[in-house]
């Protein structure tokens, strides 16, 4: 316990170091610089595999070379990302420049009027540390589950970070019985709560994604159909480094047959039609490097 206690600590010290130095660059070249490292190593790690594995499933048209791309711009991209997570909070509303603009705002903003409830679905694309801050920014605070580092002192940093950018008054959800409460609680209070809809989830439900059953988490759904609250779907694209789109789209229909199960199943899919779409217009954007369909599937 002592050697991982320590170790720990080291490792810390190296993200706090390459974090501190990317938050010195400033956004713009702190993202590109991450971006080009990233794109340069990580198509090397065996990781990748898994993403050439993933685009062979779910996109079958794609070539060989064409997967290479793809691989080498999801790296870009997470490189960018991290680039950007080190300067979060100096990423403002701007029409042009470093940080970021919004579609759809019209439908924030009617939720907020409604003072009622809501989820926003989104998905792990472009910079999606992105959505909590704006969230704040337009004076809409976007709850959320977060899954905790494994080291515990990189995790406090990171959401030292996302608090940076946040503020402190927006709550954030450990994955969990417990976290699942209080996100409970905070959709009862008229709370919006984000949840990002494409993860692996193995105790979800099985809902089809490009074509083939993805265990997926029905806590959107659920949640949904219990509050009959809207649902909107937003994700991030990429411009550039450190420049971002943020598009919300229109309330997702609740479906309303009688059969919970049904319901929720019915909308769950319908959720992953969307990432489909956010994910095919742009794959280099989407981070295909965990194993999302059931090993079998990729058979």
């Amino acid at each position: 316990m002592r050697m991982q206690a320590i170790l720990h600590r080291l490792e810390a010290a190296l993200v706090w170091a390459g974090l501190a130095g990317l938050r010195a660059l400033g956004p713009v070249a702190g993202s590109a610089l991450a971006g080009r490292a990233a794109r340069a190593i990580g198509p090397l790690l065996p990781v990748s595999r898994i993403a050439d594995a993933n685009l062979r499933l779910a996109l079958p048209q794609l070539d060989a070379g064409a997967r290479r791309r793809v691989v080498r711009g999801v790296w870009e991209n997470l490189g960018c990302t991290i680039g950007e997570l080190a300067n979060l909070d100096r990423l403002r509303r701007s029409a042009a420049g470093p940080g970021w603009e919004l579609v759809g705002e019209g439908h924030l903003l009617a939720v907020k009027a409604a003072g009622v409830p809501a989820i926003v679905v989104a998905g792990h694309l472009a910079n999606w540390e992105m959505l909590t801050p704006m969230g704040a920014q337009i004076g809409m605070r976007v709850g959320g589950f977060y899954r905790a580092a494994g080291n515990p002192h990189v995790d406090r940093l990171v959401n030292r970070l996302r608090r940076m950018a946040a503020g402190d008054g927006v709550p954030m959800f450990a994955k969990g019985g417990e976290g699942g409460r209080a996100a409970l609680a905070h959709l009862k209070a008229g709370g919006l709560l984000g949840i990002m809809a494409d993860q692996k989830q193995n105790d979800g439900i099985a809902a089809p994604l490009f074509g083939h059953p993805a265990m997926t988490s029905a806590a959107a759904a659920a949640f949904a159909l219990r509050f009959r609250c809207p649902v909107l779907p937003m994700h991030c694209e990429r411009i550039g480094p450190a420049r971002l789109r943020i598009v919300c789209e229109a309330p997702l229909p609740l479906p309303d047959s009688g059969d919970r199960g049904a319901d929720i199943l019915a909308l769950t899919t319908a959720i992953n039609r969307r990432l489909e779409g956010w994910i095919g217009a742009r794959p280099d954007s989407w981070l295909w490097l965990h194993r999302r369909w059931p090993k079998e599937t990729y058979r």
